[in-house]
C-alpha cells in the first residue's frame, strides 16, 4: 500500500507542477512554439537522471523514494504525448522548422540534461 500511496502523491504533485509551469511559460512566451512542454520535459529529464544516479548510491528517506520521485513525480511531470501532439500541430500549420527544432531540442538537449543530472546525482550521493 505504501508504494501505491507514494505513486499517487508523486503523480499528483508532478501533474500540478507541470500544469502550472507549462501554463506560466505559455502565457509568458506565447503559443507559437511549445516552450512550456519543452522546458517541463527538459527539467524532467534532468531530474530523472539525477534521481536515478542518486538512488543507485543510497536511499534518501525510504526505499519508496524512487517510486515517489521517479515514477510518480517525474512520470506525471513530463509528457511525451503532449510533445507529440504539439509537434504534430506545428506540422499541421506548416511550421515544419519549428517542429523539427522541437524534436531536436527535446531529444538532444533532453539526453544531455539527463546525463548532467546523472553526474550531479553521483556527485552528491
Amino acid at each position: 500500500m505504501t508504494k501505491i500511496l507514494n505513486l499517487i502523491v508523486g503523480g499528483v504533485i508532478g501533474t500540478v507542477a507541470r500544469y502550472f509551469l507549462s501554463g506560466f511559460l505559455t502565457q509568458l512566451f506565447g503559443t507559437k512554439f511549445p516552450i512550456g512542454t519543452l522546458v517541463v520535459n527538459l527539467i524532467g529529464c534532468f531530474l530523472i537522471g539525477f534521481f536515478a544516479r542518486y538512488f543507485d548510491k543510497h536511499f534518501f528517506l525510504s526505499p519508496y523514494d524512487p517510486i515517489l520521485l521517479i515514477v510518480g513525480f517525474c512520470g506525471a511531470f513530463t509528457t511525451f504525448s503532449t510533445f507529440i501532439l504539439e509537434t504534430s500541430n506545428l506540422v499541421g500549420v506548416g511550421q515544419n522548422f519549428s517542429a523539427f527544432l522541437n524534436i531536436m531540442a527535446s531529444v538532444a538537449i533532453g539526453f544531455l540534461v539527463f546525463k548532467l543530472g546523472g553526474h550531479l546525482g553521483e556527485l552528491v550521493a
